[in-house]
């Protein structure tokens, strides 16, 4: 839901590709995949038939939208068959073959006389990435109508299903190294430098994987991968699940998301031992209208309320909600279970149920302060709210729509200390215990509201969490937790803090200044949106959630608040499918309105609102930038650029991202054109780096990775080496190739070096599992990198200086008592730089530093505190500048917290300057000669390659 505060290493991932975009770009192209093209949604409309509308789809046969619709179905079959058969009767509009097999029940919504059937594509049996179809029909009379469809199925498929070539145990293993590069490549640390890491932080996380299938990602002609769950603990103690897809020919993560909706911008087993459904045993409506107890308890707020009890056989109360659900029958309803899970680790709730959690148990039906204190009322509380609300308003049973059970779990903590947040993982709510300037996050109702709706977008349209499909699932539950907030505690939308969402959290800030998110804040596309990378918020779910919430609130504003409620439900649960990004969510919510019969007037109120905020067609266009593209929408995920007298290598896909990545070659400058100099075997060749001579890059097969260098220019490509294991932090420089492996085992990064022209190597640590090295560079034969290994008294962190040619390796004056991180090193004439973390106390603040190879002639280039100094994140540099990657440690995203460059003399004089104004991610940088630099942008929307001769200065 919203930013919260967040501690440094839960943001330090490393930056991926970047881009931004409508239906399955919206995903693919947030991780870096996929460029975007014109979003369905702002395709021309063509007349079906006189009374009906059709849009079509993007790169599809299959139109995205169709309404006004008014043809017979069958009205014997099932709603799914029905469905199907209307598809398959209308095959010249839908261009859908072999609908039975091909299209497979995902749900069916009835309400009264209207059904709504959602269908999941399946290719060759292989479940379609974000493939969902939806048949709206109404049912009266006994005959059967359809009114309309909409949804996504890819028809360009033409792929092999049957043979891959990557094992789920392969996939599994560079599932986690991806994982673990995303969560922890930013600076080195030690173990007790990361808040709450305990030991898990020795090898940077601790997570497991689970092959869930094969999948077909609708890239092109399609992409098959194996789906893997990697969850547990992140190296800042948080917790982890993330939904990574692994390419099944080559093992090549493609993409990664977390399944974890926060409600703030941090980064599934059921309950054991308790029954099949791992709910405490169920019991009967009559025994449940003998057993519910209404208790009374003090909310944070002061107020004084009802709560619905439960006696055990045992004779104990416990925070057991079965009544109120309908008047007539009273425990006719679902059960809502609160659980007291005060000192939990939040990381080991996530997913999975832990044991020996038990609900509430109150000695009376008077709820005392420890029962406000922790929590547990609000959140008893307002669950009992959010249910009603949907119950009554919509009719709907739930959070999945069939009165499945509902848990809330209260008063976790992340290693030992306030957690200062909350999340729905797909099975169950948990809040943070809070603390400082924090309540427990339970206290306010519409962050109980936001996890909540989570739960029932996820039983619904199923928002993928990435990008604008992502930014719409937070819009979406910031919307109707706001409006559940607001009836649930009488408060009217002409209240100047009814726009807010966790206004009620703080405990020393007054609303306003406590609030994490204004639905009313005026954001808007064109001044608002942020091209943010994989590294940052999921792609900007939260980041940029108000534009499209604020459209809703506007709407929400100017008609009856029940008619916007039910307009944005019916195109939540009615149109909405996985992929959909701004544009298609505002065709879905007009559709819906016109659905709910509202008259022309509140129809334009309804447009009027996305106007404002700039969901309009083509508003991806209108976002410029200060630098020089040389290399449009270049459709890469977490690759890197490489740089080097003036010669540029990078790694790019085809226009449409279904083609695994080449390495390409081209001049700095601009002039000219680009070079394929990697095969185009099926396999992914990622990681380029050139010395402006040569160029190398690392090609993911299905068993091992192999190393490539071949010259800027004609030449012969030769292999020079491999590994087993994911690799990344290519460097090359003359006769050597260095490279970064990650043991699979212990999460310990190891800097190996190949010797091109001989075939010698090695790895500057030995390869010891109690070392780490990672974050280096390569000159003259010399290899500067960070360096992580064990003390008596605990870890300690340096940077080390390998000579090949000896091999002898020499300490730089990094203090290893104090060092708290060590970052990315870069060798130049003037010897080595590096980033230094000494400082526990100020947000991860770090210098720039540099020495003589021999550790002599030490100077600080950039202070870690005062004027000049900056959130070093990373650097690199040439004989005449440094750029250093500013990352701040922000309490909440936006732009001036994303990723930023800044270039500096080689010593310091002058103090560091902005690189460029662009709004977005600047990831990557590599150092050409001079002052010149390049970068991975995202201000446009896209995955761009650009170049800035000299600093912009300030902005």
């Amino acid at each position: 839901m919203r930013t919260t505060p967040r501690r440094r290493a839960a943001r330090s991932g490393r930056p991926t590709g970047i881009s931004v975009g409508q239906g399955v770009a919206a995903l693919l192209a947030t991780a870096g995949l996929l460029v975007t093209a014109v979003p369905a949604a702002h395709a021309a409309t063509t007349a079906d038939s006189a009374a009906s509308s059709v849009v079509p789809g993007q790169e599809t046969d299959t139109p995205a939208l169709v309404t006004g619709l008014d043809e017979a179905a069958s009205s014997t079959a099932s709603a799914t068959d029905a469905a199907r058969g209307h598809i398959k009767a209308k095959s010249s509009r839908y261009h859908i073959a072999d609908a039975d097999k091909n299209l497979v029940a995902a749900g069916t919504e009835s309400k009264g006389g209207r059904e709504t059937v959602r269908l999941q594509q399946k290719y060759k049996g292989v479940p379609v990435l974000g493939g969902q179809y939806v048949v709206r029909m109404d049912k009266k009379d006994g005959k059967r109508t359809v009114t309309g469809t909409s949804g996504k199925y890819f028809t360009q498929l033409k792929l092999d299903t049957v043979k891959p070539k990557v094992t789920e145990q392969k996939a599994i293993e560079r599932a986690i190294g991806a994982v673990r590069s995303q969560l922890g490549s930013g600076p080195m640390r030690k173990p007790d430098a990361v808040p709450g890491a305990g030991k898990s932080a020795k090898t940077g996380a601790t997570l497991a994987g689970t092959v869930e299938g094969l999948t077909v990602l609708p890239q092109g002609e399609g992409v098959l991968t194996r789906h893997v769950t990697v969850t547990g603990t992140g190296p800042d103690g948080q917790p982890v699940k993330q939904n990574v897809y692994v390419d099944a020919h080559s093992g090549f993560p493609l993409l990664q998301y977390s399944a974890i909706k926060t409600f703030g911008a941090t980064t599934g087993g059921t309950p054991a031992g308790t029954g099949a459904t791992g709910a405490p045993d169920a019991v009967s409506t009559a025994a449940a209208q003998e057993l519910v107890v209404k208790g009374t308890g003090k909310r944070y707020n002061g107020e004084t309320t009802e709560v619905n009890l439960y006696r055990g056989t045992d004779g104990a109360l416990q925070t057991i909600d079965y009544g109120f659900r309908d008047a007539a029958t009273p425990g006719s309803g679902p059960m809502l279970a609160t659980y007291d899970a005060r000192g939990k680790e939040a990381a080991d709730v996530s997913g999975v149920w832990p044991s020996d959690i038990k609900t509430f148990r109150p000695a009376t039906t008077e709820l005392g302060e420890d029962y406000t204190d922790s929590g547990a009322v609000d959140a008893h509380w307002a669950a009992h709210q959010v249910y009603d609300y949907y119950k009554s308003n919509f009719g709907r049973k739930g959070l999945d729509g069939k009165d499945g059970y509902i848990y809330s779990l209260v008063g976790v903590v992340n290693g030992g200390r306030p957690f200062n947040n909350a999340f729905w993982d797909g099975q169950k709510m948990v809040y943070g215990q809070g603390g400082g300037d924090y309540r427990t996050f339970s206290a306010d109702t519409d962050v109980v509201g936001h996890e909540m709706t989570h739960g029932v977008v996820e039983h619904s349209a199923g928002l993928v969490y990435a990008g604008q499909s992502g930014a719409m699932n937070e819009a979406i539950a910031d919307y109707f937790g706001n409006a559940i907030d607001l009836t649930a505690n009488h408060m009217s939308m002409d209240d100047p803090d009814a726009a807010l969402l966790g206004e009620d959290l703080c405990t020393t800030t007054g609303p306003r200044d406590c609030a994490l998110r204004d639905l009313d804040d005026g954001a808007t596309t064109s001044k608002d949106f942020i091209g943010v990378s994989y590294r940052a918020d999921s792609g900007g779910v939260h980041l940029n959630s108000t534009i499209f919430s604020g459209a809703l609130w506007d709407i929400r504003q100017d008609l009856d608040p029940a008619l916007a409620d039910k307009i944005v439900y019916r195109a939540l649960t009615g149109y909405m499918t996985p992929l959909d990004g701004f544009t298609e969510g505002r065709a879905a919510v007009i559709a819906a309105a016109e659905e709910l019969g509202v008259t022309k007037a509140q129809k334009k109120i309804v447009k009027r609102s996305f106007d404002a905020h700039g969901i309009v067609p083509g508003w991806e266009t209108a976002l410029g930038v200060d630098t020089d593209t040389l290399l449009g929408k270049v459709n890469v995920s977490g690759t890197g650029v490489g740089a080097a007298g003036g010669k540029y290598a990078v790694s790019r896909s085809n226009g449409d991202g279904s083609e695994p990545y080449s390495v390409w070659v081209g001049n700095t400058d601009g002039k000219g054109g680009q070079t394929l100099v990697s095969p185009n075997n099926g396999n992914y060749n990622v990681y380029a780096t050139t010395d402006g001579k040569k160029v190398a890059w690392a090609e993911y097969g299905a068993s091992s990775v192999m190393f490539h260098v071949r010259p800027v220019g004609s030449g012969v490509d030769k292999v020079v080496g491999g590994v087993g294991t994911n690799v990344s932090a290519l460097a090359l420089d003359g006769d050597y190739l260095v490279y970064t492996a990650m043991d699979p085992y212990t999460g310990m990064d190891h800097v190996g070096y190949i010797n091109i022209r001989t075939g010698a190597s090695g790895m500057v640590d030995g390869g010891r599992y109690q070392f780490s090295t990672a974050l280096p560079s390569v000159k003259d034969g010399k290899i500067a990198y960070a360096k992580m290994w064990p003390e008596s008294s605990g870890y300690k962190l340096g940077v080390e200086v390998f000579d090949i040619a000896t091999g002898t390796a020499k300490l730089m004056p990094v203090n290893k008592d104090t060092a708290q991180g060590v970052g990315q090193t870069a060798i130049t004439d003037d010897g080595v730089y590096w980033v230094l973390d000494q400082d526990p106390t100020d947000n991860y603040k770090a210098a720039v530093e540099r020495s003589a190879l021999d550790g002599s002639d030490h100077i600080t280039v950039l202070p870690e505190a005062g004027e000049g100094s900056l959130y070093a994140y990373s650097l690199t540099a040439s004989d005449d500048a440094v750029t250093v990657t500013d990352l701040p440690a922000a309490t909440s995203y936006a732009n001036d917290t994303l990723p930023k460059l800044y270039q500096t003399a080689p010593d310091g004089k002058g103090g560091p300057r902005r690189v460029s104004c662009n709004r977005g991610d600047q990831v990557y940088p590599a150092s050409d000669t001079g002052t010149r630099v390049l970068w991975l942008d995202g201000t446009t929307g896209y995955t761009n390659l650009v170049k800035r001769d000299r600093p912009a200065g300030s902005c």
